[in-house]
């Protein structure tokens, strides 16, 4: 490593006229070569020493604005380290030192991954230095097998399918055998989503085993006054407290456990980059924060996640200006922000969880969940069967195969699970195809004023979370958007391809018959448009009722012999809607977007082609991916149904393995069934 970063150093020194590593009057060769050595053994001393001092004491700043310092702090490293050169020579101006000191980091980094292939020794080494020394300094580690979990987000059964047989993901490919006839050493399982599939539902319900009161992945409450965001910091931390107040339970992670870049903590000890800490206060019981510490303290790390960095946000303005160029449809602006949010997710967050996995499994921890958002982010904006997605699919299947290099490096055998908390389902936009926006129509059927031109409705992505609670800027919404006005006005919400309506001036769940009383022309209007599927109100006389086009009104009990527009949804619709109907908070009226079952297409009432949060098409379907050591997740082939079923899936792995210390549940079937 020394001798090539020396050798760096020489080249780099005849390349740039302002680095210099001799006097103005001249040098022997080997005068100039020991100048390089010094001063690249200094450097590299420099980076080792100091600069984990200088992330810790960095992790006050924002981790993005961190990210943007990474350079200067290398170059003011190179900078010292040509001053304390023993020799006495060595000049650089400051602008081309970061240039120096960047390249000399990447390098190293790439000699270092070179000498690690050759050399398992060298790389079980470079691993253990992600792990927490306080564990390796506890007791021994047991032997029983530990249990991680990467969760794809987004990543639909059908998208993991079609991306193995076209050889975008060759460690999945391995583990189910398509490849060379291996035998296969994974199992391949489809499971469906609740009506709200999103990642707020379907997380909380896999880490916490309950999705009971998450209507969609926005709702407003009438008896709180405001609007429950899954991915704002504060409503995070609230659905979690309900969740462990409804089961009794602290979380699938509460046996010694590790929570990487969730919305959640699972009941997990250690946390980092976990949402629903990120709105307290910093402290010792706050460590959301701590994996940017694990990851940037090698600046070998910082420098490679940097320049990915930057070529990631190149490559999103060259693919979105393609796709501008050559009228691409259906097709979402992507302007502003979000080439540095699809940065953030696709690099950043990517590196520092899968680096705090790593960690986590030197460390020996018991069970181990982590979410990598980078397809979710990227399928929103380009669409679930883009070319862009499929790129981030490759990426993943190599952070899928550092973690299975980590697990061998081990000191306790691991069972590798990956899974999904849903899919995503294509198709254009609402108000690409209409012109109008959900809260528009709405506003037209109560006959309120309605804006000549659509404004576009936020979308609100995991991502996007994440990057505003890295810049220690969690809420998504304005102060006043989370209160709305207690006046007659609705409240108009969208989850994907999921609307909600509520009348905040009226403290309980409006009837069917309180609304026509109200508001005649509503109802019609939403069920009768084009683009809208079917409607679920709270009726006087039958409880419930699904309502569609042309006076369709069915009662909730009625939906097994008579599924009306829900035909079109496939098996266990008629299940989601009911069960959505019992939560205390789902809104005045529930509208769920046309879907088209032939293409599978849906319409989003969010900016976003490729969408998930209601029902219809593959957004219902995600998978999980099971090592067959473990025992099958379910018997006879029996369908799993819910978050809340891989949540006792997983429970019941754990518990085969760690025994009475990880108490067995029973899916609360009855509950469902109520």
């Amino acid at each position: 490593m020394w001798a090539v970063s020396t050798l760096t150093m020489l080249l780099l020194a005849g390349l740039l006229p302002d680095f210099r590593l001799q006097s103005p009057t001249g040098d022997s060769a080997t005068r100039i070569a020991v100048t390089a050595a010094c001063g690249a053994g200094a450097f590299g001393l420099l980076s080792a020493v100091v600069w984990p001092l200088l992330v810790r004491l960095l992790l006050l700043v924002p981790a993005l604005v961190l990210g943007l310092l990474v350079f200067f702090l290398n170059g003011s490293l190179l900078l010292l380290a040509l001053r304390l050169n023993p020799s006495g020579r060595g000049d650089v101006a400051p602008e081309t030192a970061v240039i120096v000191a960047a390249v000399m980091s990447a390098v190293a980094s790439a000699t270092g991954a070179a000498l690690a292939v050759r050399d398992d020794d060298a790389y079980r080494r470079r691993l253990l230095r992600l792990a927490d020394r306080r564990r390796r300094a506890g007791p021994p580690c047991p032997d029983t097998p530990g249990l991680v979990c990467i969760q794809l987000d987004g990543v639909g059964h059908d998208v993991l399918t079609d991306a193995v047989a076209q050889g975008l993901m060759p460690t999945v490919a391995r583990w189910l055998s398509t490849v060379d006839g291996m035998q296969p050493t994974h199992r391949l399982t489809p499971w469906r989503t609740d009506w709200s599939s999103q990642t707020g539902a379907s997380q909380l319900g896999i880490l916490h085993g309950s999705t009971f009161d998450v209507p969609a992945f926005r709702w407003y409450e009438k008896d709180r006054g405001e609007v429950m965001v899954c991915n704002r910091p504060t409503s995070a931390a609230e659905l979690q407290r309900r969740a462990i107040s409804h089961t009794a339970d602290g979380g699938l992670l509460t046996v010694d456990g590790a929570s990487r870049g969730n919305l959640f903590g699972g009941g997990a000890a250690e946390q980092a980059l976990v949402l629903s800490i990120a709105a307290r206060r910093r402290g010792r019981e706050n460590r959301s924060r701590a994996g940017y510490f694990a990851y940037f303290a090698d600046p070998a790390n910082a420098v490679r996640t940097a320049l990915s960095f930057l070529a990631e946000v190149g490559r999103e303005i060259g693919q979105s200006t393609r796709a501008r160029f050559r009228r691409q449809r259906p097709r979402v602006g992507r302007g502003g922000l979000y080439p540095l949010v699809r940065a953030f997710a696709t690099v950043v967050e990517r590196d520092v969880v899968v680096a705090a996995v790593m960690g986590d499994l030197l460390a020996g921890r018991t069970v181990v969940y982590a979410d990598l958002v980078a397809y979710d982010e990227v399928a929103h904006h380009s669409g679930p069967h883009s070319r862009d997605a499929a790129k981030v699919l490759q990426r993943l299947d190599r952070s899928l195969a550092l973690v299975e290099k980590a697990a061998e490096h081990a000191r306790r055998p691991y069972r590798i699970v990956v899974l999904s908390d849903h899919g995503q389902s294509p198709g254009e936009t609402f108000r690409s195809r209409y012109g109008l926006t959900l809260t528009d129509l709405v506003r037209a059927g109560c006959g309120l004023p309605v804006p000549r031109r659509a404004e576009r409705t936020r979308s609100g992505a995991e991502a996007r979370a994440a990057v505003r609670a890295a810049l220690r800027r969690p809420e998504e919404e304005r102060h006043d958007e989370h209160r709305p006005g207690r006046d007659s006005e609705p409240v108009v919400l969208a989850s994907g391809n999921l609307g909600l309506v509520s009348f905040p001036d009226v403290p309980h769940r409006m009837t069917k018959e309180e609304i026509d009383a109200r508001h005649p022309a509503l109802l019609p209007t939403l069920a009768n448009h084009p683009g809208i599927g079917f409607l679920l109100v709270r009726s006087e006389r039958h409880g419930g009722v699904l309502l569609g086009p042309f006076g369709t009104e069915i009662p909730l009990a009625d939906l097994d012999e008579e599924p009306g527009p829900l035909a079109r949804f496939g098996p266990g619709a008629a299940d989601a809607v009911r069960r959505t109907h019992t939560f205390p908070h789902t809104a005045d009226i529930m509208v769920n977007s046309a879907h088209d079952p032939a293409d599978g297409e849906v319409l989003a009432f969010e900016e976003q082609i490729g969408s998930h949060g209601g029902l219809g098409g593959a957004q219902s379907r995600p998978f999980l991916l099971s090592p067959l050591t473990l025992t099958a997740p379910t018997a006879d082939g029996a369908e799993l149904v819910g978050a809340e079923d891989v949540h006792h899936v997983l429970r019941r792995w754990l518990h085969e393995a760690h025994g009475p210390q990880v108490p067995l549940t029973e899916p609360a079937r009855e509950e469902r069934a109520a």
